[in-house]
């Protein structure tokens, strides 16, 4: 019998979507799945003026948005 091993993240797609659509200027997104680098650099330039803000909701919904060790978000 085989065992198979999924690699996703024990963070929440739907909650990743609900904090960068409410707080994703500031990172808040970013802090949630661990990437407290991108985090910060978000909160000093609001979102990377908000480009990264909106490319951050856009691969979320697309299922592209991954965690900090690379792992994509659970359904």
């Amino acid at each position: 019998m085989a065992n198979y091993v999924t690699n996703t993240s024990d963070k929440e797609k739907s909650k990743a979507l609900i904090r960068c659509i409410i707080g994703g200027w500031f990172g808040l997104h970013l802090f949630y799945v661990g990437r407290i680098g991108r985090g910060l650099l978000f909160a000093c330039t609001l979102g990377l003026m908000g480009f990264g803000w909106i490319s951050d909701i856009i691969s979320i919904l697309n299922g592209s948005f991954r965690d900090n060790v690379g792992a994509p978000l659970r359904e």
